[in-house]
């Protein structure tokens, strides 16, 4: 018996699965939320790790097989691994209330750090803490949608959450002068944080660079780069935009 195959005993079950609409008939799976949504976006997943069980329903809730007649006749064929993939591939993915809430709370936190790495607090020049943000999200009455990507969201909850929290996207370029001492050990840093506009190697050793990044992550910045080099470092914002 497989894992799947123990779901239908008791009263209303809940799994996620992937269903298609074929010939007028409904057929469903039992699938793994995250690995479906990867095998029909194309990436490499055995379509047995996919199913939950191996079985073709036309009611999965009612435990109601679909009869291999119509699978062979719609699908043609009646090899449950075959017409998963096709289900999959054609179908929609329909997800738990829980897997749902779990894939908005996932987007929500990513939402977050993008905005305090993105964003400062206008007043202050300084970053939101996350919990400010999170805060600002609950307040504005957000909602997140589980099915969109955390990139794609992250200006319209801006939109909204500036109503409530003071907040601006700004990127700033900041020239920092290192000494010789610490210049080659501080490269990967300054590649790391950001891009860089201009490297400049000076005749006694030292290093002028140029690096453009985010407002939200200058803090972090000057606060590494000064711990890495013991100070040795002078760092100025040439420009914001």
């Amino acid at each position: 018996m497989t894992k799947g195959d123990q779901l239908y005993k008791g009263e209303r079950p809940s799994f996620n699965l992937a269903k298609l609409k074929l010939g007028g008939e409904n057929f469903e799976i039992v699938v793994d939320a995250d690995k479906a949504i990867d095998y029909k976006n194309g990436k490499q997943v055995e379509i047995r790790d996919v199913l939950q069980s191996e079985k073709i329903f036309s009611d999965a809730q009612k435990g109601m097989l679909a009869s291999e007649h119509l699978l062979e006749k719609l699908f043609n064929t009646s090899d449950p691994a075959e017409v998963a993939k096709q289900i999959i591939k054609k179908g929609e993915i329909q997800l738990t209330a829980e897997y749902r809430e779990r894939l908005r709370e996932e987007k929500k936190r990513k939402i977050i750090h993008l905005i305090q790495r993105n964003g400062i607090d206008p007043r202050t020049e300084l970053p939101h803490p996350p919990q400010r943000i999170e805060n600002a999200i609950a307040e504005a009455k957000v909602r997140i949608d589980e099915h969109k990507r955390a990139e794609d969201q992250v200006q319209d909850v801006l939109k909204k959450i500036r109503t409530v929290l003071p907040i601006k996207f700004e990127v700033r370029e900041i020239q920092v002068h290192i000494t010789a001492k610490y210049a080659a050990k501080s490269y990967s840093l300054l590649k790391n944080y950001g891009t860089l506009l201009k490297d400049a190697w000076q005749n006694d050793g030292s290093l002028i660079s140029v690096i453009e990044l985010p407002a939200g992550m200058q803090q972090d910045f000057v606060s590494e780069l000064s711990s890495l080099t013991h100070g040795e470092v002078e760092i100025k914002v040439l420009k914001a935009k």
